[in-house]
């Protein structure tokens, strides 16, 4: 056999080998990828897709005459000089200063007591805390919706009962501490559980020790518990002002039962769904939505730049 046969046959035998081993390096690097992909296409198909069009649906104006033109910034321009809108922020703020911290601070009370093993049976505890974040929004508003009731609800009906006079909580002046409470009783469980979580990354070494100096449950809930967890109460604290800015089912389920007490732009979100579903203006809808992300972050930053300079200067 000549010397050119031979590379011939080794060259033919190697070949497979490499193409083997290529095909399964390839595989390995693409195993990764292939779990991924459900959630990458659905990522792209459903979040990143929708935002692209409608981030260019803010960038044209459907008029009768002259149809879609193309007008830039305008729509933005427009929305950051919309007093509806600025008028939805206040009201949202206003409900998110009543509630978040009533909200956070019932999940502390409630984590900390469970933590300390002062309430018994700790499973039903915390399952009885956190089966309200269970109720969808739109069933929790309708319940409450029920209670709140002027002519129909049980609250009413025990006012007229006991010849009290019945509270009103759809007017007005009632409406936003009446979202909130639905609010705090729908999301505090939530954010115990968040808690909770914290404090049982405590070592049980640090309360063993306490214990053994003397410190009371007070002291060491207040000089170990609550320090060691404000970074689950800052994360805590960051989710309720993006849900307060977010604002939509509650008060679109009550403006059914009470349409005088709320007007069309309430809320931010329940400014852009107007817009888009009832005036038809899906363009500027588009726009004040990206609008409320910016303000959405700028206030999150904000807070956390404040939080942490204050930390600092500590």
């Amino acid at each position: 056999m000549t010397l050119s046969e031979n590379s011939l046959r080794l060259e033919s035998q190697g070949t497979p080998r490499k193409n083997n081993y290529s095909w399964s390096r390839f595989m390995r690097k693409a195993t990764p990828f292939l779990f991924l992909s459900p959630f990458l296409i659905g990522f792209l198909v459903f979040m990143v897709y929708p935002l692209i069009y409608a981030f260019n649906l803010s960038l044209y104006r459907k008029q009768i005459i002259g149809g879609v033109t193309f007008i830039g910034l305008s729509n933005y321009v427009k929305s950051f000089q919309d007093p509806s809108f600025w008028e939805g922020i206040r009201n949202v703020l206003v409900f998110g200063i009543i509630q978040i911290p009533i909200m956070l601070g019932l999940a502390l009370l409630f984590a900390t007591l469970i933590d300390s093993g002062v309430v018994h049976r700790v499973s039903i505890f915390r399952l009885g805390y956190f089966l309200p974040f269970a109720v969808p929004n739109v069933v929790a508003a309708l319940i409450w919706g029920y209670f709140y009731g002027q002519s129909f609800g049980p609250i009413t009906q025990l006012a007229n009962a006991l010849h009290l006079q019945p509270p009103v909580f759809l007017n007005a002046q009632g409406i936003i501490p009446s979202i909130a409470n639905i609010s705090v009783w729908q999301y505090t469980g939530y954010n115990m559980l968040i808690i909770y979580a914290a404090m049982k990354a405590i070592p049980t070494e640090l309360y063993e020790a306490a214990k053994v100096d003397g410190a009371s449950e007070w002291q060491i809930a207040w000089n170990i518990r609550i320090p060691l967890v404000m970074p689950a109460i800052l994360l805590t604290f960051i989710f309720s002002i993006i849900g307060t800015l977010q604002l939509f089912n509650e008060p679109s389920v009550l403006n059914t039962v009470a349409p005088t007490a709320m007007d069309r732009h309430f809320t931010p979100n329940l400014y852009v769904y107007n817009l888009a579903f009832a005036n038809k203006q899906f363009d500027y809808s588009a726009a004040i939505s990206f609008t409320l992300a910016i303000v959405t972050a700028a206030v999150s930053s904000i807070v956390l730049f404040v939080i942490f300079r204050r930390e600092a200067n500590q």
